[in-house]
């Protein structure tokens, strides 16, 4: 029942994540509270198995048929991936708990933001060119990087914020970019990780079908509707995690 259960949870976040990130506050709070007495860096790791399975199928789609801008996508993949890391082997030593409780309101700025802004989003124009831009990226991709591998929920979406304000692509632009970084902060995090014992395989593979099917639906509806649509998903999905997030951190 467990397994199915996540599944389920997995299957969803993936959908999520695909369209407008933040599929992790589906999956990972599934998992802490179905397994409470297990270690963090093991839940984290297993769900690293599900999010990077889902995460390569949603960034595949994607580049088959949306522009991935590699000057600022590309620099931001390396630092991710290297940060990311170093999150992680922190995740191992650390507790996440203040992250947790920082999480809620981190996200209501941004989205307050994102609402402010009517127009973000909806037209794409990279607003950054060579030195600026790389190093714009490699200051996104080591901050968010690191995050992702010390805790994670809703690193698809702090990507696509930031790909949309700091770079000026669209939300579609935005979510092809994103998830390329994520998956390189979910292949290192599950590197680390799976090399201190910290991922359970079989539970984690189980979890990664169900994420790839979820992804599948979602790439095609983001594609299908467009910009508009993954704005108002990303709204809705942002929404969500505040509330979820800060029941989690200060009510649970």
């Amino acid at each position: 029942m467990e397994f199915a259960f996540l599944a389920v949870a997995a299957f969803l976040a993936g959908l999520i994540d695909a369209v407008a990130g933040g599929g992790g506050l589906v999956q990972v709070p599934a998992l802490f509270s179905t397994y409470p007495n297990m270690s963090p860096a093991t839940l984290i790791g297993t769900t690293k198995v599900a999010s990077m399975a889902g995460t390569f199928n949603a960034a595949a789609r994607y580049a088959r048929t949306v522009k991935i801008y590699w000057g600022a996508t590309g620099p931001a993949l390396v630092a991710a991936f290297v940060f990311a890391m170093a999150g992680a082997w922190t995740l191992t030593m650390i507790p996440a708990e203040p992250l947790r409780k920082a999480l809620p309101f981190v996200l209501l700025v941004l989205l307050a933001y994102t609402v402010a802004k009517k127009d973000l989003g909806t037209e794409h124009a990279p607003s950054l060119t060579g030195g600026r831009e790389r190093l714009a990226a490699l200051l996104t991709g080591a901050s968010i990087g690191f995050y992702d591998g010390v805790f994670g929920p809703g690193t698809g979406s702090f990507l696509m914020i930031v790909f949309v304000r700091v770079f000026g692509y669209d939300f579609l632009h935005a979510s092809a970019s994103s998830k390329v970084v994520n998956l390189a902060t979910n292949l290192a995090a599950l590197l680390l990780l799976a090399s201190k014992g910290h991922v359970w395989w079989q539970l984690g593979l189980v979890m990664a079908v169900a994420n790839v099917a979820g992804s599948q639906v979602g790439s095609k509806l983001a594609l299908r509707h467009g910009s508009r649509f993954v704005r108002k998903v990303f709204i809705v999905v942002v929404s969500a995690l505040i509330v979820k997030t800060a029941y989690d951190a200060f009510l649970r």
